[in-house]
């Protein structure tokens, strides 16, 4: 065969065949990234909950909340992947080539290869690859919005595809990374010694003020229920996880209570002003009737 029967350099050839890549390496990542932190938290001592145990800093989370958090994200990869094989709308297949494409796979990779080097203890390279993951989950999710917007029309995309990507970004840009940053930096202590839980407490106060304030603005401008969920799980992580110093635990119970306010709140909002709109008459309705009584006492 000295050619193939198919024009490579053609949009929807090219599309189709970044679509079926897509279909093969992403179930693929999310299968390495499922049997690495299965492997890291279960089998291998010291595991990926117990160095958590074992190097406290003042934004610790519970082990238990965030390997919850870690199952709903590796569920929603799997409502991913099953709409990878059974989408049939063509906006649907745009947003999954072009609006995430290979980042998943990548993002997968990264958190596999984070577990294997934090059960290593090697703190430097598990932070380098956490903002690794920041940035490519940070690209895809950027690129949704932008360019792949979520719609009603869509709620397949919105619940298997923004949701999932916003969900597992929110984890190790709010907590993971700063979290692995402190421990690199040396600003944990030690556990046989609580009594200096409140070192390093104004840096920890820094790191849960600024990436909530953060989250509380998107819930706000965005009605983001996603974002909502995923601060409000995040925080209650970390105040569960005791002791914890005054500034730090008054801030993530704050913000546990805010978060959900701020998402009713502007549920309610929009829901008041998309009723006022509907009651409101269109101007050219204002003038019909005195048009209508003109003519009637002018024909008497």
């Amino acid at each position: 065969m000295d050619s193939l029967p198919l024009d490579l350099s053609h949009p929807a050839v090219r599309d189709y065949l970044s679509l079926i890549r897509l279909q093969v390496l992403t179930p693929l990542s999310l299968l390495i990234n499922i049997a690495t932190l299965l492997v890291c938290s279960v089998i291998v001592k010291p595991s990926v909950g117990s160095i958590i145990e074992t190097h406290p800093t003042s934004i610790s989370p519970s082990p238990s909340l965030i390997a919850a958090y870690v199952v709903v994200i590796l569920l929603g990869q799997i409502g991913y992947c099953t709409l990878l094989v059974i989408a049939r709308k063509p906006e649907t297949k745009t947003t999954l080539v072009k609006g995430v494409g290979l980042s998943l796979v990548f993002a997968n990779w990264l958190m596999a290869l984070w577990a294997v080097f934090w059960v290593l203890e090697f703190f430097l390279i598990s932070t380098v690859l956490l903002g690794l993951l920041v940035l490519c989950l940070l690209y895809s999710n950027i690129a949704l919005l932008t360019y792949h917007p979520p719609t009603s029309s869509r709620p397949l995309d919105m619940a298997l595809i923004h949701a999932p990507l916003r969900f597992f970004l929110i984890l190790p840009l709010s907590l993971l990374f700063p979290y692995s940053l402190f421990i690199t930096l040396g600003m944990y202590f030690s556990p046989s010694n609580p009594e200096h839980y409140a070192r390093f407490a104004w840096p920890g106060f820094g790191v849960t003020f600024g990436a909530n304030l953060i989250g509380l603005a998107v819930v706000l401008m965005r009605c983001d229920i996603v974002w909502a969920v995923a601060a409000t799980w995040i925080c209650a992580s970390i105040w569960s996880a005791r002791p914890k110093p005054a500034p730090v635990y008054i801030t993530v119970i704050l913000f546990t209570v805010l978060h959900p306010l701020a998402l009713l709140g502007t549920l309610l909002y929009r829901r008041l002003t998309k009723r006022e709109g509907r009651v409101a008459l269109p101007p050219d309705e204002e003038h019909r009737g005195p048009r209508e009584v003109d003519g009637l006492w002018g024909s008497n």
